[in-house]
C-alpha cells in the first residue's frame, strides 16, 4: 500500500507527463503493479477472471476479512486459512490477496474559484529539435484561468527565466488583463527555496507580480492536485494539438498553437455548464481581470558586448553585425526571443532577427557597405593605393618587377609620375602592353607611352602638382631682339 501523495505523483507522471509505467516505478522505487493500480486504467487491470486454483474455496472468506481489515498482512491470512484446511503456498496466496485488497481512494473537494480570481502556470517539455546545426530543447509555457479554463500557450526553445517572464507578459496581453492570484508548482523559475510553509521566491517573478499587481502562490509539496487544471490543459495540448503535428519553424508552431486554441480549445464545452463554451465563459470573466499597466514588463536579456577587430559581436552561438564606428567600444545588446537590438548608450545602432542556429553570421548590408567605404578611403589615402585604384594592372607589374630584382618603391614612384603626366587610361594600356611583352618595368612602360604619344603633343602639365615651378621668375625680353636675331639669320643665309 502506498501513501496518497505517491499515488498522486504516479498519476501526474502518467497522465500529465506521459511517463511509461516502468519509468515511474523506477523513479519512485515502487513495483510496476503498484503503478498500474494507482493509475486505475481498465487496460492495465487484470479484468480476466481468476483461473481455478487451490485458493478458490477461500475467496469469500478472504474478501470478507479484507473488507473489515484492509491492512491485514498476507502471512496472517495464510495462517488463518491454513487452519481452515488450505494446503497451498504463501506465495500463491500473496498474489491473490494483492488482487483482492481494497485500495483506499483519496477524496478531494471541488476547487471553487471566482471569475478572474486565479490562474495556474506550468512548463511542459516536448523533446529536442534541430535548428540548423544547433539542437534546442522545446518546451511549452501554459497558463490557464481556473474559472473559465481559457488558456494561453507558447512554445520556446528553453525554460529560462526570460522565457518564463515572456509567457506571463504575452498571456496577460492576449487576455487584456491578469488574474489576482497565480498558482505555481515548486518549479525553480518561481521558487528558489522552501522550508515547510516558508517560501523564498525568485526575485524576477516578484518584480513581475509587483508590475501586474497579482499575488504569486506556490502549491503544497507533492500536491499536484492543487493545480490540476493546468495539468489537464497540458494533457489536452499533448493529445489534441501536439499529436501528429508537423512544423518547420518555431513561429509556425506557435501560429498553429494559437489557431488551435481559438478553434478547438476555447470552443469545447465549459465543464461547469455544458450549455456554454469556454470562449463564452471567458467573455464573462475577462472584464473582471485586473487591468494592465501602461507599459508591459521588460523581458529582454541585456548584456554588454564588445568587438575587438571585426564588425561582429557574438551572442548565443551566433555573430551579429555592428557599424564600423563602434568596433572596439563596449555596446549594449538587448535580446528578445525574436530580435536582437544593439545600443550605443541610448541610441539603437543595429537591429537583427534572432537566430537559433549556431555559428551563423547575421549581417546588415549597410554595416558591410560602411566598412567597404572606409577601406576605400584608406586605400586612396596612400600612394600605392591611389595607383592601384587608377591602374589595377599595376599590381601584377610591380610583383613581377620585384621578382626580377627591381625596387618596388622606385617602380611605384615612376609609375605615379607617368600617371600624372599621361593619365590613367594611357597608363593602363601601356602597362598591359608591357605585361604582354614580358617587360614588367616602369622604364618599359615609359618607353611605350613616349612612342604612342610621339606624334601627339604632350599633355599640359598641371602646375598644382609641381609647386616649385610656380616660384620660377622668367624675365621678359624686348621683341626687337628677336627681330635682330631673325635678320642675322637671313644675312648668313645669303652669304
Amino acid at each position: 500500500m502506498i501513501p496518497p501523495e505517491t499515488r498522486v505523483q504516479i498519476r501526474r507522471y502518467f497522465y500529465a507527463e506521459h511517463w511509461k509505467i516502468g519509468t515511474i516505478a523506477q523513479a519512485l522505487n515502487v513495483h510496476p503493479d503498484t503503478v498500474r493500480r494507482a493509475i486505475e486504467v481498465e487496460r492495465f487491470q487484470h479484468a480476466e477472471p481468476l483461473r481455478p486454483s487451490i485458493v478458490d474455496p477461500y475467496l469469500p472468506f478472504l474478501r470478507e476479512t479484507l473488507e473489515q481489515h484492509p491492512r491485514l498482512r498476507a502471512t496472517r491470512l495464510y495462517r488463518m486459512i491454513r487452519d481452515r484446511g488450505y494446503a497451498g503456498s504463501v506465495e500463491q496466496l500473496r498474489r491473490v490477496v494483492a488482487r483482492l485488497r481494497p485500495q483506499p481512494r483519496e477524496a478531494f473537494l471541488r476547487l471553487q474559484v471566482f471569475p478572474a480570481e486565479q490562474g495556474q502556470v506550468d512548463w511542459a517539455y516536448f523533446g529536442s529539435v534541430l535548428v540548423g546545426r544547433a539542437r534546442r530543447q522545446l518546451s511549452c509555457f501554459v497558463m490557464t484561468l481556473s474559472w473559465s479554463r481559457a488558456l494561453y500557450l507558447e512554445f520556446f526553445f528553453n525554460q529560462t527565466m526570460k522565457n518564463f517572464l515572456r509567457g506571463h507578459v504575452r498571456a496577460f496581453a492576449a487576455w487584456s488583463g491578469a488574474p489576482r492570484i497565480i498558482l505555481y508548482d515548486n518549479l525553480r523559475s518561481a521558487v528558489l527555496e522552501r522550508r515547510g510553509d516558508l517560501v523564498r521566491f525568485n526575485p524576477r517573478p516578484l518584480e513581475l507580480a509587483a508590475h501586474y499587481h497579482f499575488a504569486p502562490r506556490p502549491c503544497q509539496i507533492r500536491a499536484g492536485n492543487q493545480k490540476g487544471r493546468v495539468e489537464r490543459a497540458i494533457r489536452f495540448v499533448r493529445d489534441s494539438f501536439w499529436a501528429g503535428r508537423t512544423f518547420t519553424t518555431l513561429e509556425e508552431c506557435n501560429r498553429q498553437a494559437l489557431l488551435w486554441r481559438d478553434e478547438v480549445a476555447h470552443q469545447r464545452r465549459w465543464p461547469d455548464d455544458n450549455s456554454r463554451t469556454v470562449a463564452q465563459a471567458f467573455t464573462e470573466e475577462q472584464p473582471r481581470l485586473l487591468p494592465l499597466p501602461l507599459h508591459p514588463f521588460n523581458t529582454d536579456r541585456i548584456v554588454e558586448v564588445q568587438s575587438r577587430k571585426t564588425i561582429y559581436v557574438r551572442f548565443d552561438l551566433n555573430d551579429y553585425s555592428i557599424p564600423p564606428k563602434v568596433v572596439g567600444r563596449p555596446v549594449t545588446l538587448a535580446a528578445s526571443d525574436t530580435h536582437v537590438r544593439i545600443l550605443d548608450g541610448p541610441v539603437e545602432i543595429a537591429y537583427h532577427r534572432r537566430s537559433y542556429d549556431r555559428q551563423r553570421v547575421v549581417a546588415d548590408p549597410a554595416h558591410e557597405e560602411a566598412l567597404l567605404r572606409t577601406k576605400r578611403k584608406a586605400l586612396h589615402a596612400t600612394r600605392g593605393g591611389r595607383l592601384t585604384v587608377a591602374v589595377p594592372e599595376s599590381e601584377s607589374l610591380l610583383e613581377r618587377a620585384f621578382a626580377a630584382g627591381e625596387s618596388a618603391g622606385s617602380q611605384t614612384a615612376q609609375l605615379l609620375r607617368l600617371l600624372d603626366l599621361y593619365g590613367a587610361g594611357a597608363l593602363r594600356r601601356a602597362v598591359k602592353e608591357a605585361l604582354e611583352r614580358d617587360t614588367p618595368r616602369a622604364a618599359s612602360v615609359a618607353f611605350l607611352l613616349r612612342r604612342h604619344h610621339r606624334s601627339a603633343p604632350l599633355p599640359a602639365v598641371d602646375l598644382s602638382r609641381h609647386p616649385e615651378a610656380q616660384a620660377l621668375d622668367v624675365r621678359p625680353h624686348d621683341l626687337e631682339t628677336y627681330d635682330e636675331l631673325a635678320r642675322t639669320h637671313d644675312d648668313d643665309a645669303e652669304s
